[in-house]
């Protein structure tokens, strides 16, 4: 998920990330007005987007028993004992080996950013790293060589979750809407995400963004077509979720600075706040994840241990609850540190370098 200040430019298309939308809640429940940024990263939520309920109760508690907002700056907690390591690398590789739902995937090396040209022999490099231990493929856009990535993805076997890049410029839409509807109509997508956080952004009305849906369900009819923003979004506009066929929700405890240690119960009742905005449809998790470098978010912070227990956490809980779920994300990104504050660029289960961080 990620959100640029009220006065950023438009991200190039191609972009998928991580940063702070608005957290939700002062002490107590109260809505805040607008964003706060993190620890000197760039990031206020564009708008000043606030939401008034993600699951908190008139006396102030979540159901994960985390009040937003409200968990005072934490320090690094200290590092596990060496038996506790080792079981969690254990777990971690246990993880992995068995293979996740979905890894969000952009395939850029060190000194390439959105609106790089990407070519087929980066993308099937990166891809085949990452191809035993995951069944789907989240990709964030179809131009400038990204449209390779459903095609590559296929033939190795993965599904595919593609999408098209929307924001502010309506001569790129067209052209990201033209390209997923070939990839689509080529039958390289088992489901198609029109937009990633543009009303978060509010870089697109209502109107518009129903309009660019409904322009790709009709044109590859039996595929599923769906949008995805952060969470509670879904509620705070009904017309775009009825739309959708399938409801793809971003899921991030550690932008609203949740402590490590309750962060899955927390995003647990972020799933449930969209599937009570969107009932009979199908959800899952388009975003999630935890940095393991980076300033600490309020009570969130940043570390090698609390990404991979997080991960182990998120992934063991979908493996017994049949969730749908991607985790953001495959790769490091060097380029997001200036783009979005000091953890942007460590979200990876692999390096820049691809190599495997954890374990």
């Amino acid at each position: 998920m990620s959100t640029p200040t009220a006065d950023a430019p438009s991200r190039p298309a191609g972009h998928g990330g991580s940063q702070p939308w608005a957290p939700a809640f002062a002490s107590g429940g109260s809505a805040h007005p607008g964003g706060v940024g993190a620890s000197g990263a760039a990031g206020a939520s564009a708008g000043s987007v606030a939401h008034r309920d993600s699951g908190v109760s008139a006396a102030g508690e979540t159901a994960a028993g985390f009040v937003p907002g409200a968990a005072p700056a934490a320090a690094a907690p200290a590092p596990l004992a060496p038996a506790e390591r080792a079981r969690l690398d254990d777990a971690f590789r246990d993880v992995l080996a068995r293979g996740i739902h979905g890894l969000c995937f952009s395939p850029y090396l060190e000194g390439q950013s959105p609106g790089s040209q990407i070519g087929e022999a980066q993308i099937r490099e990166r891809m085949e790293i990452i191809r035993p231990h995951t069944r789907w493929i989240r990709s964030f856009s179809c131009t400038d060589g990204h449209e390779q990535t459903p095609r590559i993805a296929h033939q190795m076997g993965l599904k595919t979750l593609v999408g098209a890049w929307l924001g502010t410029d309506l001569e790129i839409n067209a052209r990201e809407m033209a390209s997923a509807i070939a990839v689509a109509q080529a039958g390289h997508a088992d489901i198609v995400a029109v937009g990633n956080e543009v009303l978060l952004r509010e870089d697109m009305d209502e109107d518009s963004l129903i309009a660019h849906i409904r322009q790709m369900k009709q044109a590859v009819p039996g595929v599923p077509v769906g949008y995805v923003d952060a969470y509670f979004l879904f509620e705070k506009h009904p017309r775009v979720t009825a739309e959708c066929d399938v409801v793809m929700t971003n899921c991030y405890p550690f932008w609203e600075g949740c402590p490590r240690d309750q962060a899955l119960a927390y995003m647990q009742s972020m799933l449930a706040k969209t599937r009570a905005a969107a009932p009979g449809k199908r959800i899952l998790i388009s975003e999630t994840g935890w940095p393991d470098q980076g300033s600490a978010f309020c009570g969130a912070v940043p570390g090698t241990e609390r990404a991979m227990q997080y991960f182990v956490d998120t992934a063991e809980w979908a493996e017994c609850e049949g969730i749908e779920w991607f985790h953001f994300a495959a790769f490091d990104e060097a380029w997001k540190v200036g783009a979005e504050g000091d953890v942007g660029a460590f979200w990876g289960l692999w390096d820049k370098d691809a190599r495997l961080k954890f374990g």
